[in-house]
């Protein structure tokens, strides 16, 4: 299974400058975490990692000190999440059926549940891995009031892995510039074409590194599994 990462995010909600990924948890990089569990992952064969070539030295120094036996290819990311996604679809080999896009900054994520995304990407055409809601959700108003409850058992917070038959997300894509469509997700995407997507139960600790808060979860998380 082919996987790609976009990883081309400065962390400015981190309060950093630099691409987060490159922030340190428990000793290594955001990065390395995420490439870690995509190298022990049975069902990934090839990693492509989308970023701006001025995090590429970096990058390679990581992927060197990992010594990862899978390939790693470098992409050039857009100034978007959906544009290097886009750039990293014609990056993939020729010969890739389905592919498999993870986050960078999810670096929580476990080689259990790539393996899951990777098998159950083979028997449809779009899946994204997902969590129940807990928490009551209100939709509120621009001047913040609430304008209705949603009812919790039909809500799913979105996360990564999600994986996609490779022509139909190509399409989707093409189809995404000639409307002018904007979204954070390739699901997305597939939704706004009339594309089915499934849910694949994801992983509670499976959390996108975004804060700092979040790095010192990330670091007890990662302390705890040993």
């Amino acid at each position: 299974m082919y996987l790609l990462i976009p990883a081309a995010g400065v962390g400015k909600r981190m309060g950093s400058q630099r691409n987060k990924l490159l922030l340190q948890v428990r000793s290594q990089s955001i990065l390395a975490w995420t490439l870690l569990a995509a190298q022990a992952a049975e069902e990934i064969s090839w990693i492509g990692i989308i970023s701006q070539p001025t995090d590429w030295p970096e990058f390679k120094e990581i992927i060197a000190n990992l010594r990862l036996t899978k390939p790693v290819e470098l992409i050039i990311g857009g100034a978007t999440r959906q544009e290097s996604v886009y750039n990293g679809l014609q990056a993939l080999p020729t010969e890739a059926a389905q592919v498999l896009i993870h986050d960078g900054a999810r670096c929580l994520a476990t080689p259990d549940l790539l393996n899951a995304c990777a098998q159950a990407i083979r028997k449809c055409s779009g899946l994204i891995a997902a969590v129940p809601v807990k928490d009551t959700i209100k939709v509120v108003d621009g001047n913040g009031i609430i304008q209705s409850t949603p009812d919790r058992q039909n809500l799913w917070a979105a996360q990564t892995p999600q994986g996609f038959n490779v022509q139909l997300l190509k399409q989707c894509h093409a189809e995404g510039i000639r409307q002018g469509w904007e979204v954070t997700d390739d699901a997305a995407l597939f939704e706004k074409c009339g594309i089915e997507v499934q849910i694949v139960e994801g992983e509670e600790t499976n959390l996108k590194i975004t804060t700092p808060q979040d790095l010192a979860i990330a670091e007890f998380i990662l302390g705890s599994r040993g």
